[in-house]
């Protein structure tokens, strides 16, 4: 019992670190963003927190953890809608895990749910209308993401191909499920006014470079939850690894950024720095349990790098993403996942080839899903604001108001 209470309270801590990363992708979003975007980009990051608790609530819980039969193809299950704890004569079921309870599972597990829209939200920040969005997020976080999740975490195929896949807290579960989503929706809904001039890249600085900063130290403190929580107990010795090789990555992540954005650009770029310091976290977060500190370390570096040509590779595409999202969420989680089979205790060609049919697996639904919903929504309701309202600012078309209240039109 008193084992089965430290376990439950680190995971409660780590939940609580967890949650608290809504408010540093909050704040990144809007401090590389524009000013009259504000409240707009605030609202759809408040939305998608609590209506994706709701959600996994009433049916995402029991898609990601279906208890698929024996036999089963481990694609799709469900175990009923609502939560149901375990009970014994009426008590709660202690035995249900030896880390934590049924209802720290299910909160846990539920922060993870709603990031993957939260990254969606970065992408197509400052011209995708609100109601689309939301109609897009309750779709896709409260079914698409637990149904794929379920492939690996809930025992699905993937957790039982002869060598599983493995993703121990989410560089493709999370991150990339959110990054496909968001290439798909900006795909879609094309690049901001004025990005592109002649095809030409205009920069379209974001207006509170300190929040931002702030948003990304915010993120780093929660990954302590996000990775330090799904060693699922708090075993003291994989509990400490994983929060070294974590802060390890998310270091060398940064400053290899920072470095090769000097070289290839020939200025130090803050919001390059942030951004290899989340590719590294993101880098990490597949193995982060099985690496050594020199492979954390190496991982973060080439996360870092990786940031760097990825984004110029998405300008060059003529993308728009205002936050890196797709770089950072995408990119460096697919080379994530991919570095489990190369550094660490899994490497191997056969870990390896288990990883590339993870990545596939999981681009495949995604790809498919997101665009079936967003290319639905583009035809129906359609998913831009109008010419007058992007210029004017979303805060003041779609929500009445401004987010400042020294705000000025002619000098944003």
């Amino acid at each position: 019992m008193e084992l089965l209470t430290t376990n439950n309270v680190w995971m409660m801590i780590c939940t609580a670190l967890v949650f608290f990363m809504h408010l540093g992708f909050a704040f990144l979003e809007i401090g590389l963003t524009r000013q009259k975007n504000t409240l707009n980009i605030l609202f759809k990051n408040i939305f998608i927190i609590t209506i994706g608790l709701l959600l996994y609530c009433l049916v995402g819980f029991n898609l990601m953890y279906p208890g698929f039969a024996e036999g089963a193809l481990g694609v799709v299950g469900f175990a009923g809608f609502g939560l149901e704890a375990p009970l014994i004569d009426g008590v709660l079921d202690l035995a249900y895990n030896e880390g934590y309870t049924y209802w720290t599972d299910f909160l846990f597990q539920g922060m993870f749910a709603a990031t993957a829209a939260t990254i969606v939200s970065g992408a197509v920040a400052e011209r995708m209308k609100i109601g689309p969005f939301m109609i897009f997020t309750v779709i896709y976080v409260g079914v698409i993401y637990p149904i794929a999740g379920s492939w690996k975490w809930g025992g699905g195929f993937l957790d039982n191909l002869e060598t599983p896949f493995y993703d121990f807290a989410g560089s493709t579960l999370v991150h990339s499920v959110g990054g496909w989503a968001a290439l798909v929706a900006v795909c879609l809904l094309g690049a901001r006014i004025g990005k592109f001039k002649n095809g030409i890249l205009q920069a379209i600085p974001g207006h509170n470079i300190p929040l931002a900063t702030a948003g990304v130290l915010i993120l780093w403190l929660g990954w302590f939850g996000f990775n330090g929580g799904s060693v699922l107990s708090a075993d003291p010795s994989l509990t400490s690894l994983t929060l070294v090789t974590t802060c390890l990555a998310a270091a060398s992540g940064g400053v290899v950024a920072a470095i090769v954005s000097f070289l290839k650009f020939k200025n130090l770029d803050l919001t390059m720095f942030l951004n290899g310091i989340l590719g590294g976290l993101v880098g990490i977060t597949a193995g982060a349990d099985q690496m050594s500190p020199t492979d954390a370390i190496l991982i973060g570096a080439i996360a870092g790098a990786i940031i760097v040509f990825a984004v110029s590779l998405i300008d060059k595409l003529k993308l728009d993403d205002p936050v890196g999202a797709i770089a950072v969420h995408l990119v460096c989680g697919i080379w994530g996942t991919l570095a489990v089979g190369i550094f660490g205790n899994l490497a191997g060609l056969d870990q390896f080839l288990s990883q590339l049919i993870g990545v596939g697996s999981y681009a495949a639904i995604c790809i498919v899903s997101s665009f079936v919903i967003i290319y639905t929504l583009k035809k129906t309701v359609g998913i831009r604001v109008s010419e007058k309202e992007e210029l004017e600012g979303l805060d003041a078309h779609e929500h009445g108001m401004s987010a400042y209240s020294d705000f000025r039109m002619n000098e944003h």
